[in-house]
């Protein structure tokens, strides 16, 4: 399969998606590398654009923890941590969490979910189905997603991005 075609037509399909909006996802990010934290309202709303239903939970943190951990995501190494530490407040697991990271670093990370998953299981590079994620799954998913972005010349969060909208258009039955 011509990974780079495949990227560019869903990176094209992925507007008329319900995917987070990738424009957001970069305001925030200059926010987040602007302050060095995001604050309890910021990461409602990376929260609300990625999970309707579940953004109110994030409202039940401390205010100066979501400083301190999104803080602290920006000194560790390594994407188990960045991802584990995110998934620590409330309202954030683990395709939350991964927002956070894409809007940060749009080059390395990608917003991942069950349509991402499904499309890297449909390529070959995973196996199997998944409704939930945790720290190792995303660094399970990330791999190939940086391996493809690699190859297509695109970040990895464009990959996401074309992910995600390959799925929502071949997929056929529910999601879950």
């Amino acid at each position: 399969m011509d990974l780079t075609a495949l990227v560019e037509e869903y990176l094209d399909y992925y507007e008329q998606t319900q995917g987070v909006l990738p424009e957001r996802l970069a305001a925030f990010g200059d926010s987040y590398r602007a302050q060095g934290y995001l604050t309890r309202d910021q990461l409602y709303d990376i929260a609300y654009e990625s999970s309707t239903r579940s953004a109110y939970h994030v409202e039940t943190n401390p205010t100066d923890r979501c400083q301190e951990v999104t803080a602290n995501v920006l000194s560790v190494e390594g994407d188990f941590s960045k991802i584990h530490l995110l998934t620590g407040l409330s309202g954030f697991k683990a395709p939350t969490a991964s927002c956070v990271l894409a809007a940060l670093d749009p080059e390395r990370h990608a917003v991942v979910d069950t349509r991402v998953w499904a499309t890297l299981s449909r390529l070959d590079y995973l196996e199997g189905r998944k409704e939930s994620f945790d720290a190792g799954d995303y660094v399970t998913m990330i791999g190939p997603i940086r391996e493809i972005a690699a190859e297509t010349g695109h970040t990895a969060a464009e990959v996401g991005y074309a992910l995600f909208a390959y799925d929502d258009d071949v997929r056929e039955g529910t999601l879950h």
